[in-house]
């Protein structure tokens, strides 16, 4: 440069670190800045370099993953985590040339080692500041899971920036809502045909800065499609990067064009939305905090080596997805993506160590096993519904004798009836097992050579059905089960490999403090206690985005997150059937209205509810479904007009008095057909009730909202057999 420039340090000292007893002292630790003139040490945010004439472009950087730049530039960077992002140096450096992604299913096919995905999102980084994004602007990524996915993502937190992110299978009016409500100034999206579909949307409602085409070609985009913006495609965003970080790295006079400050743990990483299309959107603001906490110790739960496999095929945007991702990733694993497609096939070819997936997975393939089994000449099948269930009884007895059963009452149970207790369990055992080694043999080996999952499935973002539990149980395929939300990036706790208790949703992970206490009073229950499960530490989320009101009645003034769910804690026995259980969560629905289906999906009821009331035949409705497949609903129909749609309808006579059951349920799911097209999600099986809720019945409030978990509760049978 021909003006001389000085070099000037400016510091912005960093969030008290956590202590070594919280295990992630490392986060942050000193770093150094050499000055020209001068080795000073300091704790430092911020380096730049000033003109006297001119006043600089400020770099936001992950100060790990891009410390080359750094030390280039005068500073020596952190050596140790304080971004998500810093995650990839370490493992490019300790997994250079392993595999890190397969990803078979897009075009073109792609493999990438540890040090090539490094690179592509380090040159993603690069390319957003090319192309004008700034640190901390909003940008949406609307995309699907994928190998490119990853490195936007990755590429996006690098730059400084927050990414909003969705699927592609988001309706258009969703996507827009998402993008404004947030303020994004640009987006990313998965290929031309979702391109094609929302470009005159937004044209016309956002403000749009660019747009980038992860998969495919600028060729395939619709000349209608054209919106008067740049468009790039994941190459050019790639090898615009590229090109600046070589120009960066080779001449000092470019680096000392820009000043740069290093993001901050506790900056806000990425806004994860939860509701619909309906109402006031709850953004979930997560930190580089959050999601390291994550990453540093979801270990416990799932002790992945170098070389272990996963398969991958929930959307990137559901936070367990994201944060199992970034994690196995530190620990050398490779990730194969597939597809809910692909999954069975995919699970024979590749063989997978890990699955990490929702309910409905673990479901699915449980039934497709019986159905082989179902399948088989009758001789066969008896004999493999024969060891099933002697499979099942020696695992009974087995988790009697190991203490690792639930039991609610605090009462230390007799030592005498312990003893007595495990030696029968102990002589059960030991009676099945040669029949259950047997069956492993002969039958269960070929399941395990059909779907792989030799070490452990992990299941998420729902209940997990006690019959599936206890069926991979007794075919020797552990499953854990975790629990969480959103709102806690998302891993509260998980059920341990030595300590895998089933019906439990495990033990608090590390540095996570959990208590149950009176919906009413908040006041703490004691262990066996039912009620409101509330959880505290460095994961929960630091607000809903432009949303005080609701952040304020989710996370109280000493930090404890309202999860909404209902729950106690088992509690601490010495002796007995749960001497080993003790302190592990039991869930038992929900407080809050929200409905999580089996495959992980958050449903809004009041949504369909409303929508359902502008029917005359409908005089009252609650939508079930918490942890099924699809949504139901419970309806007390108004008689009268039941009667007179069946006679337009011609249904039944004009002479007739009553409609039937049978009649009316179809008369109603039609109705609610119509009343509720425009809403996310549909309502299945419908369950007819003749009597009204009432306050005096228990099943209202005295201001006449619905007690949803007294309903379920009350109709409990007829639910389950609706579902059958």
């Amino acid at each position: 440069m021909s003006e001389m420039i000085t070099m000037s340090l400016k510091f912005n000292l960093f969030a008290t670190p956590y202590s070594g007893r919280y295990g992630v002292s490392h986060f942050w630790s000193q770093q150094k800045l050499v000055n020209s003139k001068s080795h000073t040490s300091q704790r430092v945010g911020r380096v730049y370099c000033e003109s006297k004439t001119a006043e600089m472009e400020m770099r936001k950087f992950s100060p790990f993953l891009e410390s080359e730049l750094l030390s280039g530039n005068g500073g020596l960077p952190l050596t140790e985590w304080r971004t998500v992002p810093d995650i990839w140096r370490t493992s490019a450096e300790k997994f250079g040339d392993r595999v890190a992604v397969v990803d078979p299913y897009h075009d073109p096919p792609t493999s990438m080692t540890y040090k090539q995905l490094y690179q592509e999102i380090v040159d993603f980084s690069e390319g957003l500041r090319v192309v004008g994004l700034k640190p901390n602007e909003k940008i949406a990524l609307f995309a699907d899971n994928s190998c490119r996915w990853l490195a936007a993502d990755q590429g996006m937190m690098a730059s400084g920036a927050i990414n909003v992110v969705r699927g592609s299978r988001s309706s258009v009016q969703e996507l827009l809502q998402l993008y404004s409500h947030s303020e994004s100034v640009a987006l990313a999206i998965d290929n031309p045909e979702m391109y094609n579909r929302i470009a005159d949307t937004f044209g016309s409602h956002a403000a749009v800065r660019f747009a980038i085409i992860l998969w495919g070609e600028k060729s395939s985009l619709g000349r209608e499609a054209m919106q008067g913006y740049p468009v790039y495609t994941y190459k050019e965003i790639i090898e615009l990067g590229h090109k600046s970080r070589v120009d960066l790295l080779d001449s000092e006079d470019a680096r000392k064009q820009y000043s740069y400050e290093a993001i901050n743990s506790n900056d806000v990483a990425t806004i994860v939305y939860t509701s619909g299309t309906t109402g006031n959107p709850k953004g979930v603001m997560l930190t580089h905090k959050n999601l390291l906490h994550q990453i540093l110790n979801l270990g416990e739960i799932v002790p992945a080596v170098p070389g272990d496999r996963f398969l991958s095929m929930l959307p990137p945007w559901h936070a367990y997805e994201r944060a199992c991702e970034y994690f196995i990733f530190t620990h050398g694993t490779e990730q194969v993506y597939t597809t809910v497609k692909n999954l069975k096939e995919d699970l024979r070819r590749y063989q997978p160590h890990y699955l990490i997936s929702v309910p409905l997975v673990y479901e699915t393939l449980y039934s497709g096993i019986l159905k082989q089994i179902n399948s088989n000449s009758a001789a066969r099948k008896l004999i493999a519904l024969l060891f099933l269930r002697i499979s099942m009884a020696y695992m009974e007895a087995k988790r009697i004798y190991e203490g690792k059963c639930l039991m609610k009452d605090t009462k230390q149970p007799s030592y005498i009836v312990s003893l007595l207790d495990w030696l029968w369990a102990r002589t059960i055992a030991a009676i099945l097992w040669p029949l259950h080694m047997l069956a492993k043999k002969i039958v269960y080996s070929k399941i395990h050579a059909s779907i792989g999952i030799s070490k452990a499935g992990v299941s998420g973002g729902g209940s997990l059905s006690s019959h599936v539990d206890k069926f991979f149980e007794a075919i020797d395929i552990k499953i854990q089960n975790g629990y969480g939300l959103t709102e806690s990036s998302p891993v509260i706790a998980a059920r341990h490999p030595a300590c895998n208790v089933l019906g439990s949703v495990g033990h608090p992970i590390r540095h996570v403090e959990v208590k149950i206490v009176n919906a009413e009073t908040d006041e703490v229950l004691p262990p066996g206690s039912r009620g409101i499960v509330k959880a505290r530490g460095p994961l929960v989320m630091k607000g809903y985005y432009k949303n005080p009101l609701a952040t304020k009645q989710a996370i109280d003034e000493n930090g404890w997150l309202n999860t909404g769910d209902l729950g106690w804690i088992t509690p601490d026995h010495s002796v007995g059937r749960s001497r080993k259980s003790g302190g592990v969560i039991v869930l038992e629905g929900r407080a809050k209205d929200t409905i999580v289906l089996s495959t992980g999906e958050n449903v809004e009821p009041s949504e369909i509810e409303e929508a359902a009331m502008g029917s005359s035949l409908i005089q009252q409705i609650v939508v079930i479904g918490q942890d099924q497949r699809r949504l139901g609903a419970i309806i007390v129909p108004n008689k009268e007009e039941v009667l007179l749609a069946a006679k337009r309808s011609a249904i039944v006579d004009s002479e007739t008095t009553e409609v039937s059951k049978e009649k009316a349920v179809g008369i109603l799911y039609e109705e609610l057909r119509k009343w509720t097209s425009g809403c996310s999600f549909q309502v299945g099986p419908i369950l007819i009730v003749d009597e009204p809720f009432t306050i005096d019945s228990g099943l209202l409030t005295p201001t006449m909202k619905i007690k949803r978990d007294k309903i379920a509760a009350l109709y409990k049978e007829q639910i389950e057999n609706l579902y059958k």
